[in-house]
């Protein structure tokens, strides 16, 4: 009854253009209407991963709470793990509006909103006022558009939050901040790294890369990721590529894709990158979870834990415990005793 409740919630939300519904469904959880899950997850779904020790390894991606609000609310419906951001140092508007697209047919999303968010001075404040509530929710960190200093703005958010949040993103990935995506080169990331690691605290660090780099640079990031002591990555933000599958009215407009079409790309990328750095290194996996399938996928190709956004979209948060459930069926069924015997036995 409860799921079902949800779910015509999220049916309605469709009216309204995606932005807008976004909001609405903000302004509902920060109101107590989410959903709570009543019954512990079950054992197998329990994982420690770089330091942090969640009881499923189901997470949100960032990019739905971006300002912190809702972090609670969102692990209260049944999610291991909570990623809020992209915050930046300056507030900033992001781009112009519209700048959320639903490709339905396709079962995506596409997005340029363009790190919109309320600055770090407001986030702080907001970790500040939940930091005694226990979860693990980590902090997606970006650079403002016009900043001189990129590298210099994830080192003061990163100095700014330190001690008020569970793990830290370094977010140099996403598509829609004019030339963000350059720090991912290898000179770039090579000091970007070296002054994160410098400003870094005790909490884990993860580096975030776009599904769109090419497979030659795997090695080079995995040693970078090495050589600058940070904890792990997480593979993939969206892409600016459109598969030829796409049959949606608003396929060609500009931005980040995500959602089902991103699926196999980033699940090439996550095994890639999981072959490159061998077992230890933590590594999260994103991009097209839309079910119990997909996210044993993930984690059967090299990732420890796993992240949604788009899939909630499309289904609403019932989704949260229909994955989890049919995680423990299918951990069960091929004689795994928890989620971490089965990272990366594909």
């Amino acid at each position: 009854m409860i799921n079902g409740f949800y779910g015509l919630a999220t049916r309605a939300l469709h009216v309204l253009d995606g932005e807008t519904a976004h909001g609405v469904s903000l302004a509902a959880l920060k109101a107590g209407l989410g959903p709570r899950q009543t019954t512990p997850d079950h054992a197998c779904l329990a994982t420690s991963v770089a330091g942090l020790s969640v009881s499923n390894p189901l997470g949100l991606a960032a990019g739905y709470d971006k300002n912190g609000e809702v972090a609670d609310a969102m692990l209260a419906t049944g999610f291991g793990f909570v990623e809020c951001g992209a915050v930046t140092p300056r507030p900033q508007a992001g781009n112009p509006k519209p700048r959320v697209f639903r490709l339905s047919a396709d079962r995506a999303v596409i997005n340029r909103m363009g790190f919109n968010n309320d600055g770090l001075d407001v986030f702080t404040q907001r970790m500040q006022a939940r930091s005694d509530r226990g979860g693990v929710v980590g902090v997606n960190l970006g650079a403002n558009k016009d900043s001189e200093d990129r590298p210099g703005d994830y080192v003061k958010s990163l100095k700014a939050l330190d001690g008020l949040c569970q793990f830290f993103t370094v977010n140099i990935s996403s598509p829609n901040t004019p030339g963000l995506r350059d720090l991912q080169s290898a000179d770039a990331l090579d000091e970007l790294l070296a002054r994160v690691a410098d400003a870094r605290g005790q909490a884990p660090v993860f580096l975030k890369l776009a599904p769109d780099i090419s497979d030659s640079s795997i090695l080079d990031m995995v040693e970078a990721v090495r050589r600058h002591g940070l904890d792990g990555l997480i593979l993939s933000n969206t892409t600016l590529a459109r598969p030829d599958s796409l049959c949606s009215s608003h396929a060609g407009e500009a931005g980040g894709l995500s959602g089902r079409p991103l699926f196999q790309r980033s699940t090439q990328l996550l095994k890639a990158f999981r072959e490159a750095a061998g077992p230890d290194m933590p590594i999260i996996g994103v991009g097209g979870v839309e079910d119990a399938e997909t996210a044993w996928a993930k984690i059967r190709a090299g990732a420890n834990l796993v992240q949604l956004y788009s899939a909630l979209v499309y289904k609403g948060p019932g989704l949260v415990g229909e994955i989890k459930r049919g995680l423990v069926d299918r951990l069960q069924a091929e004689g795994f005793s928890s989620v971490s015997e089965a990272v990366g036995t594909l």
